[in-house]
This record gives C-alpha cells, sequence and structure tokens, in this order.
C-alpha cells in the first residue's frame, strides 16, 4: 500500500510555508491563518502521521517520524526551501525536521512548540485526546485557551469530524499516553536546538495551561522570543492575526551569518 501525508495546498505566491498543527488536531485549524495571510504564499498544511486524512501513516506517533514524513513529502514535491511554522507537537516536529534537513528549512515559526522542557498538563491532554464529542471538545479547547478567547465553533466540528473517523480517537488516545509517559513530555536537548542558524521565532501565550511559557527561557541568544498577553495555548485559533503577522516577518528574515574560519 502506498502511504502519503495528506496536504492542504493553496498556491498564492513563491514563498512556500509549511504548517504543522499540535496534538489531537487537523490540517484545518490553519484556516484564518492562511486567509489572514492575503496571498503571496503558498501554503501546505499537514494532517500529521496518525492524525486526520494522515491516520494510517506507518509508526505514526513519534515527533521524528512525523518530521521525517513531512520532510520525505517536500521533496517528493520538488520544494527545496520552505518557512516552517509549528503549534505545540507541531512545533517539536518543524525543530526536528530544522535538525535533520536544515538546508531545506528556511524559517522557524513556533507556537507554543512541544519538547522545548518536560512540564506538560497530563491529565487535560489525555481527555482531550479522548474527546469525541462537540461538548467534549469544545470544554477541552476552552481549558487550552485563555478565559478571554472564544474557541471558534468551525475548529470544533472539524474535531468532530476528524474524530468520527474509525481508529482515530484509539491512535489518539494511544499517542497521548506515550508522549506523556512518566507524567512529562519528553525534550529536545537544548545543545541540539542550539545548533540551529535558521531564523527561529519562538511565540507564546502567557495564559497558556499545556505547556508554561517559562519553557521559552535560556533559548539561544538569536532566537526572537514573543509572548502574547492574555493568549492561551491555541494560538492559531485564539490570535490567527498575530500567527500571520509572525510567517510574514520570519519570511522577509535571512539566515544567521555563519562564522568565518580562523586562518
Amino acid at each position: 500500500m502506498n502511504y502519503s501525508l495528506h496536504a492542504a495546498v493553496q498556491d498564492n505566491g513563491k514563498n512556500v510555508v509549511v504548517l504543522l498543527h499540535g496534538f489531537g488536531s487537523c490540517c484545518d485549524i490553519w484556516d484564518d491563518v492562511v486567509e489572514k495571510l492575503d496571498g503571496g504564499y503558498k501554503t501546505i498544511a499537514y494532517d500529521l502521521p496518525g492524525h486526520g486524512r494522515s491516520l494510517d501513516y506507518p509508526k505514526a506517533g513519534p515527533a521524528k517520524v512525523a518530521a521525517k514524513a513531512v520532510l520525505a513529502d517536500l521533496a517528493a514535491r520538488g520544494i527545496e526551501r520552505a518557512h516552517f511554522v509549528g503549534h505545540s507537537m507541531g512545533g517539536a516536529v518543524a525543530t526536528l525536521a530544522a535538525i535533520e534537513d536544515p538546508q531545506r528549512v528556511a524559517s522557524l515559526t513556533l507556537l507554543a512548540p512541544g519538547g522545548y522542557g518536560t512540564e506538560i498538563n497530563v491529565p487535560l491532554l489525555r481527555r482531550y485526546a479522548a474527546a469525541t464529542s462537540a461538548d467534549e471538545i469544545r470544554l477541552c479547547l476552552q481549558e487550552m485557551s485563555s478565559p478571554d478567547s472564544t474557541v471558534p465553533e468551525s475548529s470544533v466540528q472539524h474535531l468532530v469530524e476528524m474524530r468520527a473517523r474509525p481508529g482515530q480517537t484509539e491512535k489518539l488516545v494511544e499517542v497521548a499516553a506515550a508522549i506523556t509517559a512518566g507524567e512529562r513530555q519528553g525534550a529536545i536537548p537544548r545543545d541540539t536546538i542550539a545548533t540551529l542558524d535558521m531564523p527561529v521565532m519562538v511565540v507564546w501565550g502567557t495564559d497558556d495551561n499545556v505547556v508554561p511559557y517559562s519553557q521559552a527561557e535560556g533559548l539561544p541568544s538569536g532566537f526572537l522570543i514573543h509572548h502574547v498577553l492574555e493568549v492561551g495555548h491555541m494560538l492559531p485559533e485564539e490570535t490567527p492575526e498575530v500567527v500571520a503577522e509572525a510567517v510574514r516577518r520570519m519570511s522577509r528574515r535571512r539566515p544567521h551569518p555563519q562564522p568565518r574560519a580562523a586562518a
């Protein structure tokens, strides 16, 4: 059987932007961000392995599997360079892709990324994995968002439809258990993160109830850190205009100059 990743593609420009959703979500959560980019970009929003229309991708679950799958799909599409945007688990996937194939990653925009610390709201994540009804999903999204935010009903309906697929909820419960083993999440070593030399921006809501924004502390000095006041974990849904502006800003940045070797 030929397994492939599902991707929603909009081709409105030469700058390629790869959009990677968080755990338990799907490519549709980027709709408002893509709309606010107002053209000039080719966007590729993936259903990550084990999610949505990529549910049956082999060995789905680990972020490393997802990173390799995305890189392989981009290579198959003939895309040599792209700006990566990752939310939550998608931030970990984007980071690992940049570590694996830095020449393909023009920039990183990381929204409350997973893997930047071990602390994570395990009970909420596991409850979110098992949620299937609109009421259950809506309640989880509300807890993941700032108290001042309104959960878009379109997001709820996208997730209801996604989780109605046979085997989807079981897969999410399985993956949630694996990524929160030991009541914590796995972390990407900071010395490995420090090797990234493409432009990187980390965006984090100060009301994040899933992974604390303090995990943005101690990152390399060249990283741009943007704390968004009174916004929770669900940045693409809560503040798509901020995310779109971050994408525009990062697509204009240039790589850090490499230090010259001593003569």
